[in-house]
């Protein structure tokens, strides 16, 4: 019965992993699985922690990039926070210089500045070039 610890042991880390979707718990639930196989053929209690690290850290180094990458190539990424910011149109509402400014980005004022010394009067259209801690860096947007 000593294998049903090794198959609790895998269910909690499946739970563990939905949680946090970075698909290493659920390399740890397949070694607690090995555990549990090696548990109920016999083998004493230091094989199945042998097995378990063993096929544990053999699925890390092998199916786990195997996975992430062909996860990667069917969802997109999709940037939030501060980095989905970079690249959006924002317009200065007061003068932005190289230390100091304001601009309307997403609906909400931030402080910026320009990354080249120059300044932009209020109502001119801006991109952001990077989010530098809360400052957003901006350059004129070209008018085409």
């Amino acid at each position: 019965m000593e294998w049903l610890w090794w198959v609790g042991s895998a269910l909690v880390l499946g739970i563990l992993e939905m949680l946090s979707l970075e698909l290493v718990f659920i390399m740890a639930a397949g070694g607690a699985l090995a555990g549990g196989v090696a548990s109920a053929a016999g083998a004493p209690l230091w094989v199945q922690i042998v097995v378990a690290a063993v096929v544990s850290v053999l699925l890390l180094v092998t199916l786990r990039p195997w996975l992430l990458r062909h996860l990667r190539r069917r969802t997109p990424l999709v940037e939030t926070n501060a980095s989905a910011l970079v690249g959006r149109p924002a317009v200065v509402i007061a003068t932005v210089t190289g230390e100091t400014g304001r601009v309307k980005l997403a609906g909400e004022v931030w402080s910026a500045r320009t990354s080249d010394g120059d300044a932009l009067t209020p109502g001119t259209e801006v991109t952001v070039t990077r989010i530098d801690g809360a400052t957003a860096v901006v350059v004129p947007t070209p008018r085409p």
